[in-house]
């Protein structure tokens, strides 16, 4: 793989990390800050909304701006987002510094998802794409349990100021490592831009993202007070079942997307879906029982996370035939479509906590992959169609 694609690795860790590792201090944060654990589990969905807003829109308004330019802005302003995280007074400040750091966040994956798509040939998309978001799975393994730990340990505060120091390597890193040309699209015209806004086979692969990879964040998103008030575990050991967590995620990520490149994004997604649903399902059985728990959750991760590459994979190729040269915009929008799924699932699921308990996230949650994964059934159908229509 071409070394840019292990400095997109390496700034995608601190991104991902400041990302998930509020999943673990939510408890913490709430008892710091004196609020209910809903009103703390909205740190992951404005997060996710400034994703939402910042992906599309900024990769629109920064398409003529060099790509290796943008990507080091985009590093910058992520640092600063986390200091300002780590000295904010109250919930409100910290609300704003989360939903700052989203705007980077978003434009960030987006490029980088098609940077990568465009520095090898297209049988590898898929793998390229699991390359850029290893960076987030190694964070869901390394740095997620590690920052939990020091929240938990040293105060939350600590874990954001971690967190600025992982920004800055991965600023050094991309400053050195990636090339100053990097090929890419140029900038589409408002033409093409509305035509992956208004697409309708576009548009069934966002509300795909949205629906099957937010469904998993209905019970992720509540993860560590499951696991302390539900299964009875301590505090400590939260951080270590999430480092197992984050181990299946990164063996899930580099899988789903191999699973992509061999059989195509649709079957791919089909068997994945499947999978996170009866996960889900099984998770809620189990969490009573701490082994039976844990055993699910090393197998839950793997499936949550590997619909990531052929999500994105799947609205590039789908991109270059409804628009061609919007490819950016449409990864851009796929990209938010991941954080809304993100910031509608850690709503609902604190709807869900508060008005049925913790024990009902895991259901609630595949209810709605299953949902996905009709989605995903019909969009194959669709797929299938648009081959079948001779051109005029």
């Amino acid at each position: 793989m071409p070394l840019a694609l292990w400095a997109l690795t390496i700034s995608a860790f601190a991104v991902g990390t400041t990302e998930f590792v509020i999943v673990g201090l939510i408890p913490t944060i709430a008892a710091d800050l004196g609020v209910s654990l809903p009103s703390a589990g909205l740190l992951v969905s404005l997060y996710a909304l400034g994703v939402t807003i910042g992906a599309p829109v900024l990769t629109a308004l920064t398409g003529r701006m060099p790509r290796k330019a943008l990507l080091l802005s985009l590093l910058t302003l992520f640092t600063i987002g986390n200091a300002f995280a780590a000295v904010a007074p109250g919930y409100g400040s910290l609300i704003a510094a989360r939903f700052i750091t989203g705007l980077a966040h978003g434009v960030f994956f987006a490029i980088a998802s098609t940077i990568a798509t465009n520095l090898v040939s297209r049988e590898k998309e898929s793998s390229a794409i699991a390359m850029v978001f290893m960076g987030l799975t190694v964070a869901l393994v390394t740095g997620v349990p590690l920052g939990t730990w020091v929240g938990q340990t040293f105060g939350w505060q600590s874990t954001f100021l971690g967190v600025v120091g992982l920004g800055l390597i991965g600023l050094v890193a991309s400053a050195v490592l990636v090339p100053a040309s990097i090929p890419h699209s140029a900038p589409s015209g408002l033409r093409a831009q509305a035509r992956v806004l208004t697409s309708p086979r576009l548009l069934l692969i966002y509300l795909i993202t949205a629906v099957g990879y937010g469904g998993n964040f209905v019970a992720f998103t509540f993860l560590a007070p499951m696991l302390t008030d539900v299964t009875g575990l301590s505090t400590g050991s939260v951080s270590l079942v999430i480092l197992l967590y984050g181990a299946s995620v990164a063996v899930g990520n580099i899988l789903g997307g191999k699973l992509s490149d061999s059989i195509g994004p649709v079957p791919a997604l089909t068997l994945i879906f499947g999978g996170l649903a009866l996960l889900l399902a099984a998770l809620g059985l189990a969490l009573a029982n701490p082994i039976a728990a844990i055993a699910v959750i090393a197998l839950w991760g793997g499936f949550a996370f590997a619909n990531v590459p052929p999500l994105q994979s799947y609205v590039v190729q789908v991109a270059r035939d409804v628009s061609p040269g919007a490819e950016d915009v449409a990864s851009g929008l796929n990209i938010g479509a991941f954080n809304l799924g993100i910031a509608f699932g850690a709503w609902f699921g604190g709807m869900v906590v508060e008005s049925i308990g913790l024990a009902a996230a895991p259901y609630v949650g595949a209810v709605i992959v299953v949902i996905g994964l009709g989605l995903t059934w019909a969009s194959g159908q669709l797929d299938a169609q648009s081959r079948t229509v001779p051109a005029e």
